[in-house]
């Protein structure tokens, strides 16, 4: 793919296409915008294989916020995988929802659609429908029992907006509990933006290595992999917004398409949410960078608006979350698993889901004092916000422990079957809390520990020290 290639390279492996290189780099910036963004590798693709390949498949439903790739990672793959494909943009093209307005008989509908789109072509066993920001139409969403019933057609749904208020389902249509398969998609994470750098899997596998054998990275691959981490804080893992950078390297430009997206997440609590949420949605949006800039971290009511109550804003916080923009980090009772069971339901912080679109809330000059290494800023919020987006685009759910004020763990994960802490620190960093906690093993129940900071790996004790890079390499196991 052209990604994984230098122009350089390109031109000694492609001989014969020098020129359309060049027209695409020089004279067609919009439309090479749009190529590249497509060559991104994103791991949905993996699944959506393992999805076909499965002979029991139900319609399946990919669901994420918005911006974070859904659409042009499943019309890359339909285009490879059948031999027709049919889409349909609800948003674009709501007149199109009178297509499941009646029936929902599949011989109907797919009469309906072939009028309605010239060149629609629905052969069985070969052909995939793909409707695009299917909440704008809950009644395509009922019919998807009914095109799993039939068989003929395999069906690919996206949705931003699936689990808010404003899916806009007043009753006229139900949910196909048992005929559908969901699963989440996040904006790209820092492995898929290291691969959209032009870092080879050969460099990720050699740092697996080191993480397994506790040896220290070698300090050219080191420095590259701390510069392509700030630039990654910055910019985060929004498509459009990598596309732009890694074209332009133009940071005002990746500013101004952050800004835009936040716009559109502020337009989307305006539209969708009920008449009496809508400023109260965005209250608690806007006031994630104050809650994060605290020394106490913890989610507050107060914060959003002096005197406000939680039986207030709980139904708008929700909201947010639903939307895939933000992620709550629970504290837990105890460090013990399973994680979710000891979590304190009414006690927790709020992350950006990307850390660019964090970074691109905060005023202007963070961008530079990140790039120049300081991740400190806002009280340690930035370097916070940053591991959340790592694990929780891993899929894992965030959990933290605090006791007391001088008793803080940032994050705490499951990590080879044990509960083990997560603390990020500066290089002067003393992890007071980590070393009280494993002084005391019959009473925190933890052998071992992660300290994360801008230094490489080496160990202290029970404590393994990693680069910061290395979080996306602690999987959950």
């Amino acid at each position: 793919s052209l990604h994984k290639s230098s122009p350089k390279k390109w031109h000694k492996s492609h001989k014969s296409r020098p020129k359309k290189w060049s027209k695409y780099r020089k004279t067609r910036p919009k439309k090479w915008n749009k190529i590249y963004n497509n060559m991104f590798y994103r791991k949905i693709k993996k699944t959506l294989k393992e999805w076909k390949n499965d002979a029991t498949r139900k319609p399946l439903i990919i669901k994420g916020c918005r911006q974070c790739g859904k659409t042009s990672s499943v019309l890359d793959f339909v285009k490879k995988s059948y031999s027709n494909y049919v889409y349909i943009d609800f948003h674009k093209q709501p007149k199109l929802c009178e297509i499941f307005a009646d029936s929902l008989d599949i011989d109907y509908i797919v009469m309906s659609i072939t009028a309605a789109i010239p060149g629609a072509i629905f052969e069985p066993g070969a052909t995939c429908l793909v409707l695009d920001e299917i909440q704008e139409c809950p009644r395509a969403r009922a019919a998807l029992k009914f095109f799993k019933l039939d068989g003929r057609f395999d069906v690919i749904c996206t949705g931003s907006l699936l689990g808010v208020n404003g899916y806009n389902n007043d009753g006229i249509a139900s949910i196909p509990v048992g005929f559908e398969e969901i699963i989440d998609m996040y904006p790209m994470d820092f492995e898929e933006w290291l691969l959209a750098n032009e870092v080879p899997a050969t460099a990720i596998d050699f740092l697996k290595q080191s993480l397994r054998n506790e040896t220290p990275v070698p300090n050219s691959l080191h420095n590259r992999m701390r510069e392509l981490l700030l630039q990654y804080t910055c910019v985060g893992g929004m498509p459009e917004v990598v596309s732009v950078f890694c074209d332009t390297h133009d940071m005002n430009k990746v500013k101004a398409l952050q800004n835009a997206i936040i716009t559109e997440y502020e337009m989307d609590m305006v539209k969708y949410a009920s008449a009496q949420d809508k400023s109260r949605i965005r209250e608690c949006f806007e006031s994630i960078p104050r809650q994060l800039s605290k020394d106490n971290k913890k989610f507050t009511y107060s914060t959003v608006r002096k005197g406000a109550k939680s039986k207030d804003y709980i139904s708008s916080l929700q909201w947010i979350e639903d939307a895939g923009i933000v992620r709550r980090c629970h504290n837990l009772t105890i460090t013990e698993l399973p994680l979710d069971g000891n979590s304190i339901q009414d006690c927790f912080k709020v992350y950006m889901a990307d850390t660019g679109l964090f970074v691109g809330m905060l005023e202007d000059g963070t961008q530079w004092d990140i790039l120049k290494g300081n991740l400190f800023g806002y009280k340690g919020a930035i370097y916070e916000n940053l591991l959340a987006d790592i694990f929780g685009k891993m899929g894992r759910k965030l959990y933290y422990f605090q006791k007391t004020d001088s008793l803080e763990i940032d994050f705490i994960i499951r990590y080879n079957g044990k509960c083990t802490p997560v603390e990020c620190k500066a290089r002067t960093g003393n992890a007071k809390s980590l070393r009280t906690m494993l002084c005391h093993p019959e009473k925190y129940h933890i052998d071992s520990a992660f300290k994360m900071g801008d230094y490489n790996i080496g160990r202290e004790g029970a404590v393994l020290t990693l680069p910061f890079y290395m979080a996306f390499l602690l999987k959950e196991c």
